[in-house]
């Protein structure tokens, strides 16, 4: 898919010996680019809006480590504080006054959160709440949405099933059947299905989990009335409504798709931006429920790294820059000037495909039809977005290597960078 004035070379040597060294040459699956074909580029370092790569190459980036980093990369003002950090140390196992400084920005953020814990990754952070909603449920089951990705514990590693109330099957060898018995699946944007299960299992559902916006089929925005029906039919059986705002937290607002929503959810995951870049993630809510998190309460759960001080500081440098007046009325223009210049860029090349966007998020789906569910999201065309995605690749855009990811938009792209993306894209579409 190259041309033979785009060459990776240095990256496919690379990749080649990681392939001896770790499974599938990466540590992350989707980094393999298996979904556009190919081989991964390897990235050496990384600027503002920019990335570049081992072989001289330097692209505008959409991709941001996969959301985190809304202000650009090595922005000033982060950078200093984890320097700063760094010097005071990297690891104490013990409690430090900017894990509550952390903690209180994004508690005044987010109205919803009471009180929160800090953790290392989303997944820790969707598994902890999941248990938390069973301990202080006294239920079992959970509902999950097809394609929504909660991160790869056992019990969220789940195909979909075709039944309004279809168990769980395990959707990757190594998870125990008995480990999903009680993960319970419905198609996202369908409050029926959910409806259905509850009146199926009227006292065993703990949770429903969502992600408010689905940002692991692409990006499929909720439908009018979604996220409020199943708010309602949580209450109205006596659940917990998890919203897990990895993506999205900091990302479409200051207070999340929540905010923009405006619904109240039991409990909240937070990861990506949270973290400024570094590993961290945390699920907060009502502190009546939170309470029951160990020592308060009995719920277990613990972190050796939970809390580190490099990433409380990128933390906190990150969302006081998110703080500042206009942050994300900036974030919607630059979004606005894409989709506007994409759409136009499809019309003119006379290509069916589904643009959608929310925020400082976007996707592109090479369908005729709407996508409303992961359904929808797989049957779009694999083989013209691996040839898009090649195309951009070799004008200088790095986008997301899998039809089935968001793309970002951060901060530290200007006009004229995205002038740019638009124009690449123009320019793929006329080659499809």
């Amino acid at each position: 898919m190259l041309t033979g004035d785009f060459s990776l070379e240095r990256s496919q040597a690379l990749f080649a010996e990681a392939q001896q060294l770790l499974p599938g040459g990466v540590n992350s699956p989707v980094r393999a680019f298996r979904g556009v074909g190919g081989d991964p580029v390897f990235i050496e370092r990384a600027e503002g809006p920019y990335l570049y790569d081992v072989d001289g190459h330097r692209y505008l980036d959409y991709v941001q480590s996969w959301g985190p980093m809304i202000l650009g990369h090595t922005y000033p003002s982060v950078v200093e504080a984890v320097v700063a950090a760094s010097h005071k140390g990297f690891s104490y196992g013990a409690p430090t006054q900017a894990e509550s400084q952390l903690a209180r920005l994004v508690i005044e953020a987010v109205p919803s959160v009471e009180v929160i814990r800090f953790v290392n990754s989303g997944t820790e952070a969707t598994m902890s709440a999941l248990r938390l909603a069973r301990a202080y449920t006294g239920r079992s089951k959970i509902v999950k949405f097809s394609g929504c990705y909660h991160g790869h514990a056992d019990m969220l590693l789940v195909q979909a099933g075709s039944g309004v109330a279809t168990m769980g099957l395990p959707d990757s060898p190594g998870v125990p059947s008995q480990t999903t018995l009680d993960t319970l699946t419905a198609s996202y944007n369908d409050a029926a299905a959910v409806e259905q299960l509850f009146a199926t299992y009227p006292n065993d559902i703990a949770a429903v989990i969502v992600e408010p916006i689905a940002a692991n089929m692409g990006l499929v925005p909720p439908a009018p009335g979604f996220l409020e029906k199943l708010r309602e039919l949580t209450q109205q059986h006596h659940a917990l409504l998890i919203v897990d705002e990895v993506m999205t937290g900091f990302r479409v607002a200051l207070g999340g798709m929540q905010e923009r929503v405006g619904i109240t959810p039991d409990l909240t995951c937070f990861g990506k931006i949270i973290g400024g870049g570094l590993p961290v993630g945390a699920y907060g809510g009502r502190r009546e429920i939170m309470n029951m998190v160990a020592p308060a309460g009995p719920v277990y759960q613990a972190g050796t790294l939970s809390g580190n001080p490099l990433a409380m500081a990128a933390g906190i440098a990150t969302l006081q820059e998110l703080r500042k007046p206009g942050q994300y009325e900036l974030l919607e223009q630059k979004g606005q000037r894409i989709e506007e210049g994409f759409q136009k860029a499809l019309r003119d090349n006379h290509i069916q495909a589904q643009f959608v966007r929310v925020g400082a998020m976007f996707c592109l789906y090479f369908s005729e039809q709407p996508v409303n569910n992961y359904e929808d999201a797989k049957r779009s065309d694999t083989r013209r977005f691996a040839s898009y995605f090649w195309s951009m690749l070799e004008q200088g855009i790095y986008l997301p290597p899998s039809k089935f990811e968001s793309c970002f938009i951060s901060l530290a792209l200007d006009d004229a960078m995205l002038d740019e993306t638009i124009r690449a894209a123009a320019k793929s579409f006329s080659t499809l």
